[in-house]
């Protein structure tokens, strides 16, 4: 008996912007832990999230990109989930209006592309940084709220190799990609 592989993948891109997704803090990376750090951004009793303008048109932009129809309207929604790196006790992203519907990037289809906020980082007291046979385990809340773009595929790959190519070609050709996120330098697209 034979299989054929169905691949579908979520990809989340980090959007180039100045503030987190929900509040004014500075997005930057290397801080000392903790120091780019909010009520709303911890969730503190109180603290009211404001969507950041530039995310969202980032996100838009991303969308056109990809030949998606924009929502005229979309909704925030609080994801219920507990993990350490999670201060609130919830996520806030979209689901049942997401920014933009369907699209395309070469044969593979898109589904949807939605905007939420990254977690926290936990940080490992071991050798390898990893969380197995550290001795403890503290959160660093910078990243907490970072804004991303959480573009959906349709189940359209049917190999490990064309995934990776689909891959390659969404970091080369997405025109917003220079502007609107921001690439870990090992995968980023060299340019030609």
């Amino acid at each position: 008996m034979s299989y054929e592989p169905v691949i579908g993948l979520e990809i989340h891109v980090q959007l180039a912007t100045r503030t987190k997704m929900f509040c004014g803090c500075a997005l930057t990376f290397g801080e000392p832990p903790n120091t780019r750090t909010c009520p709303v951004c911890l969730g503190l009793p109180g603290a009211l999230p404001v969507a950041n303008a530039a995310a969202i048109h980032f996100g838009l932009m991303i969308g056109e990109a990809l030949g998606c129809r924009l929502a005229p309207r979309s909704i925030f929604h609080r994801k219920n989930y507990f993990y350490p790196d999670l201060p609130k006790g919830y996520q806030i992203s979209q689901y049942d209006e997401p920014l933009c519907l369907g699209g395309q990037l070469g044969d593979v289809r898109i589904h949807r592309v939605h905007l939420e906020e990254d977690a926290a980082k936990l940080v490992h007291a071991s050798s390898s940084g990893r969380i197995h046979e550290s001795r403890a385990s503290v959160v660093d809340f910078n990243r907490g709220g970072t804004p991303l773009a959480e573009m959906v595929s349709e189940p359209d790959l049917r190999s490990a190799e064309q995934a990776r190519e689909w891959l390659t070609l969404r970091c080369a050709v997405t025109p917003t990609s220079r502007c609107a996120a921001r690439a870990p330098p090992s995968w980023a697209p060299r340019p030609s």
